[in-house]
Protein backbone atom coordinates (compact mmCIF):
# COMPACT_ATOMS: atom_id res chain seq x y z
CA UNK A 1 0.00 0.00 0.00
CA UNK A 2 2.89 2.38 1.24
CA UNK A 3 4.51 1.74 -1.99
CA UNK A 4 1.61 2.60 -4.15
CA UNK A 5 1.20 6.09 -2.45
CA UNK A 6 4.55 6.82 -2.91
CA UNK A 7 4.44 5.55 -6.56
CA UNK A 8 1.46 8.02 -7.05
CA UNK A 9 3.84 11.04 -5.72
CA UNK A 10 6.45 10.05 -8.17
CA UNK A 11 4.42 10.27 -11.06
CA UNK A 12 2.59 13.39 -10.04
CA UNK A 13 6.32 14.64 -9.13
CA UNK A 14 7.47 13.38 -12.47
CA UNK A 15 4.88 15.55 -14.62
CA UNK A 16 4.97 18.24 -12.68
CA UNK A 17 8.71 18.31 -13.31
CA UNK A 18 8.48 18.13 -17.13
CA UNK A 19 6.61 20.95 -16.92
CA UNK A 20 7.89 23.32 -14.69
CA UNK A 21 11.53 22.66 -16.64
CA UNK A 22 9.81 22.83 -20.55
CA UNK A 23 6.78 25.28 -20.10
CA UNK A 24 7.46 27.79 -17.25
CA UNK A 25 11.12 27.97 -17.05
CA UNK A 26 11.40 29.84 -20.37
CA UNK A 27 8.81 32.38 -18.83
CA UNK A 28 11.92 33.84 -16.23
CA UNK A 29 12.81 36.60 -18.53
CA UNK A 30 9.23 37.51 -19.35
CA UNK A 31 9.47 41.48 -18.82
CA UNK A 32 6.00 40.26 -16.79
CA UNK A 33 7.89 39.28 -14.34
CA UNK A 34 8.21 42.61 -12.13
CA UNK A 35 9.96 44.04 -9.39
CA UNK A 36 6.37 43.39 -7.16
CA UNK A 37 5.75 39.52 -8.83
CA UNK A 38 5.16 38.79 -11.51
CA UNK A 39 1.76 40.24 -13.16
CA UNK A 40 -1.42 38.69 -12.68
CA UNK A 41 -1.89 38.17 -16.42
CA UNK A 42 1.10 36.57 -16.40
CA UNK A 43 -0.06 34.29 -13.58
CA UNK A 44 -3.09 33.46 -15.46
CA UNK A 45 -1.75 32.40 -18.19
CA UNK A 46 1.04 30.35 -16.72
CA UNK A 47 -2.09 28.98 -14.89
CA UNK A 48 -4.34 27.99 -18.24
CA UNK A 49 -1.25 26.28 -19.42
CA UNK A 50 -0.76 24.22 -15.90
CA UNK A 51 -4.33 23.64 -16.32
CA UNK A 52 -3.77 22.40 -20.07
CA UNK A 53 -0.87 20.18 -18.56
CA UNK A 54 -3.00 18.49 -15.52
CA UNK A 55 -0.89 19.86 -13.20
CA UNK A 56 -3.20 22.57 -11.72
CA UNK A 57 -2.91 22.35 -7.54
CA UNK A 58 -1.70 18.62 -8.31
CA UNK A 59 -0.96 18.27 -4.44
CA UNK A 60 -5.07 18.53 -3.66
CA UNK A 61 -6.58 15.39 -5.64
CA UNK A 62 -9.70 15.76 -7.83
CA UNK A 63 -11.79 13.98 -4.52
CA UNK A 64 -10.40 17.25 -2.62
CA UNK A 65 -7.93 14.89 -0.25
CA UNK A 66 -4.75 16.52 0.32
CA UNK A 67 -1.58 14.38 -0.58
CA UNK A 68 0.74 13.24 2.78
CA UNK A 69 3.02 15.63 3.40
CA UNK A 70 5.88 13.67 2.77
CA UNK A 71 4.02 13.25 -0.92
CA UNK A 72 3.46 16.80 -0.95
CA UNK A 73 7.56 17.21 -0.33
CA UNK A 74 8.37 14.96 -3.25
CA UNK A 75 5.80 17.29 -5.57
CA UNK A 76 6.44 20.86 -4.06
CA UNK A 77 10.28 20.30 -5.10
CA UNK A 78 9.58 19.68 -8.68
CA UNK A 79 6.93 23.57 -8.79
CA UNK A 80 10.37 24.95 -7.17
CA UNK A 81 12.77 23.74 -9.80
CA UNK A 82 11.89 27.62 -11.10
CA UNK A 83 10.58 30.66 -8.94
CA UNK A 84 7.28 30.78 -11.14
CA UNK A 85 6.76 26.87 -10.87
CA UNK A 86 4.61 27.43 -8.00
CA UNK A 87 2.57 30.92 -9.10
CA UNK A 88 1.66 28.25 -12.21
CA UNK A 89 1.42 24.73 -10.42
CA UNK A 90 -0.59 26.95 -7.24
CA UNK A 91 1.79 25.38 -4.67
CA UNK A 92 3.08 28.64 -3.75
CA UNK A 93 3.21 30.73 -0.69
CA UNK A 94 0.22 32.24 0.75
CA UNK A 95 -2.43 30.62 -1.18
CA UNK A 96 -1.30 26.96 -0.66
CA UNK A 97 -0.68 27.28 3.35
CA UNK A 98 -4.29 29.25 3.24
CA UNK A 99 -6.07 26.15 1.19
CA UNK A 100 -4.22 23.74 3.80
CA UNK A 101 -6.10 25.48 6.65
CA UNK A 102 -9.46 26.55 5.04
CA UNK A 103 -9.80 22.71 4.49
CA UNK A 104 -9.13 21.89 7.89
CA UNK A 105 -11.17 24.29 9.62
CA UNK A 106 -13.68 26.20 7.45
CA UNK A 107 -17.16 25.52 7.53
CA UNK A 108 -19.20 23.50 5.03
CA UNK A 109 -20.53 27.37 3.29
CA UNK A 110 -16.80 29.15 3.63
CA UNK A 111 -15.33 25.89 1.72
CA UNK A 112 -17.37 25.90 -1.08
CA UNK A 113 -17.64 30.38 -1.30
CA UNK A 114 -13.98 30.57 -0.68
CA UNK A 115 -11.55 27.65 -0.92
CA UNK A 116 -13.41 26.01 -4.25
CA UNK A 117 -11.70 29.05 -5.99
CA UNK A 118 -8.22 28.52 -4.68
CA UNK A 119 -8.09 25.33 -5.13
CA UNK A 120 -9.51 25.77 -8.65
CA UNK A 121 -6.43 28.41 -9.35
CA UNK A 122 -9.09 30.78 -10.59
CA UNK A 123 -8.21 33.27 -7.35
CA UNK A 124 -4.97 34.00 -5.37
CA UNK A 125 -5.36 34.74 -1.54
CA UNK A 126 -3.63 36.94 1.25
CA UNK A 127 -3.10 35.78 4.99
CA UNK A 128 -3.35 39.16 6.65
CA UNK A 129 -1.63 38.96 9.90
CA UNK A 130 1.68 40.85 10.28
CA UNK A 131 1.60 44.48 11.54
CA UNK A 132 4.31 47.19 11.21
CA UNK A 133 7.13 46.76 13.58
CA UNK A 134 7.59 49.86 14.39
CA UNK A 135 3.96 50.30 15.45
CA UNK A 136 4.40 47.55 18.32
CA UNK A 137 2.31 45.32 16.20
CA UNK A 138 2.47 41.37 15.66
CA UNK A 139 5.47 39.96 13.81
CA UNK A 140 6.98 37.21 14.90
CA UNK A 141 5.60 37.01 18.18
CA UNK A 142 1.51 37.42 17.28
CA UNK A 143 0.71 37.71 20.81
CA UNK A 144 1.39 41.98 19.90
CA UNK A 145 -1.35 41.96 17.84
CA UNK A 146 -3.29 45.25 16.88
CA UNK A 147 -5.95 44.83 15.14
CA UNK A 148 -9.19 44.73 16.52
CA UNK A 149 -12.74 42.85 16.20
CA UNK A 150 -15.16 44.02 18.04
CA UNK A 151 -18.99 41.90 17.81
CA UNK A 152 -21.77 44.62 16.70
CA UNK A 153 -25.04 42.26 16.54
CA UNK A 154 -24.76 39.74 14.07
CA UNK A 155 -21.70 41.65 12.96
CA UNK A 156 -17.66 41.88 13.97
CA UNK A 157 -16.26 45.21 12.97
CA UNK A 158 -12.52 44.98 12.20
CA UNK A 159 -9.89 47.81 12.17
CA UNK A 160 -5.77 47.81 12.25
CA UNK A 161 -2.97 48.05 9.86
CA UNK A 162 -1.06 45.38 8.78
CA UNK A 163 2.44 44.88 6.63
CA UNK A 164 4.36 42.06 4.52
CA UNK A 165 0.81 40.95 3.09
CA UNK A 166 1.93 38.88 0.21
CA UNK A 167 -0.40 38.87 -2.50
CA UNK A 168 -2.35 41.42 -1.54
CA UNK A 169 -2.66 43.02 -4.25
CA UNK A 170 -4.93 40.81 -6.99
CA UNK A 171 -5.79 38.64 -4.13
CA UNK A 172 -9.63 37.71 -4.45
CA UNK A 173 -9.97 36.08 -1.12
CA UNK A 174 -8.68 37.55 2.38
CA UNK A 175 -7.93 35.78 5.68
CA UNK A 176 -7.73 38.43 8.21
CA UNK A 177 -6.54 37.87 11.58
CA UNK A 178 -7.85 40.51 14.48
CA UNK A 179 -8.07 40.31 18.50
CA UNK A 180 -11.61 39.98 20.24
CA UNK A 181 -12.04 39.89 23.61
CA UNK A 182 -11.63 36.54 23.96
CA UNK A 183 -8.90 36.07 22.01
CA UNK A 184 -7.67 36.08 18.49
CA UNK A 185 -9.97 35.69 15.37
CA UNK A 186 -10.11 34.61 11.95
CA UNK A 187 -12.18 35.95 9.22
CA UNK A 188 -12.68 35.39 5.59
CA UNK A 189 -13.62 38.18 3.37
CA UNK A 190 -14.10 38.86 -0.33
CA UNK A 191 -11.40 40.83 -2.02
CA UNK A 192 -11.06 43.79 -3.33
CA UNK A 193 -12.81 45.07 -0.34
CA UNK A 194 -13.20 49.20 0.17
CA UNK A 195 -12.43 48.92 3.52
CA UNK A 196 -9.32 47.23 3.20
CA UNK A 197 -6.97 49.83 1.29
CA UNK A 198 -3.37 49.09 0.32
CA UNK A 199 -0.79 51.90 1.22
CA UNK A 200 2.10 50.78 -0.48
CA UNK A 201 3.50 47.65 -1.92
CA UNK A 202 6.85 47.52 -0.21
CA UNK A 203 10.36 46.90 -2.32
CA UNK A 204 11.80 43.79 -1.41
CA UNK A 205 14.95 41.81 -1.95
CA UNK A 206 12.53 39.07 -3.04
CA UNK A 207 10.03 39.28 -6.49
CA UNK A 208 8.54 35.77 -6.78
CA UNK A 209 4.97 36.26 -5.33
CA UNK A 210 1.95 37.86 -7.64
CA UNK A 211 1.51 41.00 -5.80
CA UNK A 212 4.64 41.56 -3.55
CA UNK A 213 4.29 42.41 -0.09
CA UNK A 214 1.62 45.51 0.80
CA UNK A 215 0.92 47.69 3.58
CA UNK A 216 -2.67 47.76 3.98
CA UNK A 217 -5.36 49.81 6.54
CA UNK A 218 -8.38 47.82 7.52
CA UNK A 219 -11.07 50.75 8.24
CA UNK A 220 -14.09 49.62 9.71
CA UNK A 221 -14.33 46.35 8.01
CA UNK A 222 -17.78 44.78 8.64
CA UNK A 223 -18.22 41.32 8.26
CA UNK A 224 -21.45 39.07 8.85
CA UNK A 225 -20.29 36.07 11.76
CA UNK A 226 -20.73 33.35 9.86
CA UNK A 227 -17.56 35.22 7.69
CA UNK A 228 -15.74 33.94 11.41
CA UNK A 229 -12.88 30.80 10.55
CA UNK A 230 -14.08 28.06 13.51
CA UNK A 231 -14.89 29.79 16.92
CA UNK A 232 -14.06 33.14 18.42
CA UNK A 233 -10.73 33.42 20.36
CA UNK A 234 -8.66 30.42 18.81
CA UNK A 235 -6.97 31.94 16.17
CA UNK A 236 -3.75 31.44 17.36
CA UNK A 237 -4.56 27.81 17.63
CA UNK A 238 -5.33 27.97 14.43
CA UNK A 239 -2.88 29.71 13.03
CA UNK A 240 -0.64 26.92 14.35
CA UNK A 241 -2.52 24.27 11.96
CA UNK A 242 -1.51 26.69 9.09
CA UNK A 243 2.17 27.89 10.21
CA UNK A 244 4.25 24.01 10.77
CA UNK A 245 2.94 22.68 7.16
CA UNK A 246 3.57 26.00 5.69
CA UNK A 247 6.79 26.80 6.99
CA UNK A 248 7.79 23.54 5.90
CA UNK A 249 6.34 23.84 2.36
CA UNK A 250 8.62 26.85 1.98
CA UNK A 251 11.50 24.44 2.63
CA UNK A 252 10.16 22.12 0.12
CA UNK A 253 10.10 24.89 -2.71
CA UNK A 254 13.19 26.41 -2.10
CA UNK A 255 15.09 23.27 -2.27
CA UNK A 256 13.79 22.35 -5.84
CA UNK A 257 14.83 26.29 -6.33
CA UNK A 258 18.35 25.10 -4.97
CA UNK A 259 18.90 22.24 -6.95
CA UNK A 260 18.14 24.33 -9.77
CA UNK A 261 20.73 26.58 -9.08
CA UNK A 262 23.47 24.17 -7.95
CA UNK A 263 22.43 22.39 -12.11
CA UNK A 264 23.64 25.61 -13.59
CA UNK A 265 26.56 26.05 -11.05
CA UNK A 266 27.97 22.55 -12.26
CA UNK A 267 27.37 23.06 -15.60
CA UNK A 268 29.53 26.45 -15.52
CA UNK A 269 31.90 24.84 -13.86
CA UNK A 270 32.59 21.94 -15.95
CA UNK A 271 32.32 24.25 -19.08
CA UNK A 272 34.56 27.21 -18.12
CA UNK A 273 38.26 27.28 -18.07
CA UNK A 274 40.59 29.08 -16.16
CA UNK A 275 44.31 28.86 -15.60
CA UNK A 276 44.57 25.87 -17.93
CA UNK A 277 41.67 23.83 -16.86
CA UNK A 278 37.90 23.33 -16.16
CA UNK A 279 37.03 25.27 -13.17
CA UNK A 280 35.65 22.15 -11.79
CA UNK A 281 39.39 21.15 -11.90
CA UNK A 282 40.23 24.01 -9.24
CA UNK A 283 39.69 22.47 -5.74
CA UNK A 284 38.33 25.49 -4.75
CA UNK A 285 35.35 25.44 -7.18
CA UNK A 286 34.70 21.71 -6.91
CA UNK A 287 35.13 21.48 -2.72
CA UNK A 288 32.25 24.28 -2.91
CA UNK A 289 29.91 21.82 -5.21
CA UNK A 290 30.64 18.84 -3.31
CA UNK A 291 29.25 20.81 -0.21
CA UNK A 292 26.37 21.76 -1.73
CA UNK A 293 25.22 17.75 -2.25
CA UNK A 294 25.85 17.56 0.97
CA UNK A 295 23.76 20.86 2.13
CA UNK A 296 21.03 19.36 -0.31
CA UNK A 297 20.79 16.02 0.66
CA UNK A 298 20.86 17.11 4.19
CA UNK A 299 18.14 19.64 3.50
CA UNK A 300 16.04 16.71 1.70
CA UNK A 301 16.28 14.28 5.22
CA UNK A 302 15.20 17.43 7.07
CA UNK A 303 12.24 18.02 5.24
CA UNK A 304 11.24 14.31 4.74
CA UNK A 305 11.44 14.04 8.85
CA UNK A 306 9.82 16.42 9.67
CA UNK A 307 6.63 15.91 6.65
CA UNK A 308 6.61 12.19 8.41
CA UNK A 309 5.91 14.06 11.66
CA UNK A 310 3.31 16.27 10.35
CA UNK A 311 1.67 12.75 8.73
CA UNK A 312 1.26 11.14 12.41
CA UNK A 313 -1.07 13.93 13.05
CA UNK A 314 1.48 16.32 15.38
CA UNK A 315 1.32 19.85 15.09
CA UNK A 316 4.82 19.51 14.91
CA UNK A 317 5.99 23.30 16.22
CA UNK A 318 9.10 22.16 17.27
CA UNK A 319 9.87 20.03 14.57
CA UNK A 320 8.76 22.55 11.91
CA UNK A 321 11.26 24.99 13.86
CA UNK A 322 14.06 22.64 13.33
CA UNK A 323 13.38 21.96 9.80
CA UNK A 324 12.96 25.63 9.08
CA UNK A 325 16.53 26.51 10.83
CA UNK A 326 18.18 23.93 9.18
CA UNK A 327 17.11 23.88 5.87
CA UNK A 328 16.92 28.18 5.19
CA UNK A 329 20.46 27.87 6.72
CA UNK A 330 21.54 25.12 4.22
CA UNK A 331 20.14 26.50 1.25
CA UNK A 332 21.49 30.10 1.70
CA UNK A 333 25.16 28.64 1.80
CA UNK A 334 23.94 26.63 -1.26
CA UNK A 335 22.86 29.67 -3.31
CA UNK A 336 25.89 31.32 -1.98
CA UNK A 337 27.95 29.23 -3.53
CA UNK A 338 26.38 29.12 -6.85
CA UNK A 339 26.66 32.68 -6.97
CA UNK A 340 30.46 32.32 -6.21
CA UNK A 341 31.79 29.77 -8.09
CA UNK A 342 29.85 31.57 -11.27
CA UNK A 343 31.25 34.41 -10.61
CA UNK A 344 29.97 37.61 -12.62
CA UNK A 345 27.38 35.76 -14.39
CA UNK A 346 26.63 34.76 -10.39
CA UNK A 347 25.49 37.85 -9.88
CA UNK A 348 23.51 38.85 -13.24
CA UNK A 349 20.25 37.83 -14.44
CA UNK A 350 21.62 36.19 -17.23
CA UNK A 351 20.46 32.83 -15.05
CA UNK A 352 17.89 32.17 -12.69
CA UNK A 353 21.04 31.82 -10.05
CA UNK A 354 20.35 35.58 -9.21
CA UNK A 355 16.96 35.52 -8.50
CA UNK A 356 17.49 32.21 -5.95
CA UNK A 357 19.35 34.06 -3.94
CA UNK A 358 17.69 36.63 -3.41
CA UNK A 359 14.73 34.90 -2.82
CA UNK A 360 16.74 32.27 -0.09
CA UNK A 361 18.24 35.53 1.91
CA UNK A 362 14.63 36.56 2.27
CA UNK A 363 12.96 33.08 3.30
CA UNK A 364 15.69 33.08 6.37
CA UNK A 365 13.23 35.70 7.44
CA UNK A 366 9.73 34.77 6.56
CA UNK A 367 7.56 32.34 8.25
CA UNK A 368 9.84 33.05 11.21
CA UNK A 369 13.42 34.19 11.55
CA UNK A 370 16.21 31.83 12.44
CA UNK A 371 17.00 33.49 15.53
CA UNK A 372 13.25 33.45 16.62
CA UNK A 373 13.12 29.51 16.12
CA UNK A 374 16.01 28.67 17.83
CA UNK A 375 14.77 31.53 21.04
CA UNK A 376 11.66 28.84 20.40
CA UNK A 377 13.50 25.74 20.72
CA UNK A 378 15.59 26.96 23.91
CA UNK A 379 12.00 27.61 25.54
CA UNK A 380 11.00 24.02 24.68
CA UNK A 381 14.81 22.79 25.65
CA UNK A 382 14.29 24.74 29.36
CA UNK A 383 10.51 23.54 29.97
CA UNK A 384 11.56 19.62 28.99
CA UNK A 385 14.28 20.17 31.70
CA UNK A 386 12.42 22.12 34.50
CA UNK A 387 9.67 18.86 33.57
CA UNK A 388 12.00 16.24 34.53
CA UNK A 389 12.89 15.34 38.35
CA UNK A 390 16.44 16.43 39.30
Amino acid sequence: MAQAVAGRAEAIAAKVEEFVRNVVAPYERDPRCTAHGPTEELVLELREKARAAGVMTPHILTDGSHLTQRETALVLRKTGLSPLGPVACNTGAPDEGNMYLLGKIGSPEIKERFLNQLVSGASRSAFFMTEPALEGGAGSDPSMMKTTCVKDGNHWVINGRKAFITGAEGAKVGIVMAKGEDGACMFLVDLPHPAIRTERVLDTIDNSMPGGHAVVVIDNLRLPADQMLGESGEGFKYAQIRLSPARLSHCMRWLGGCTRANEIATDYANRRHAFGKPLIDHEGVGFMLAENLIDLKQAELMIDWCADVLDTGSLGTAESSMAKVAVSEALMRIADRCVQVMGGMGVSGDTIVEQIFREIRAFRIYDGPTEVHKWSLAKKIKRDWAGKSH
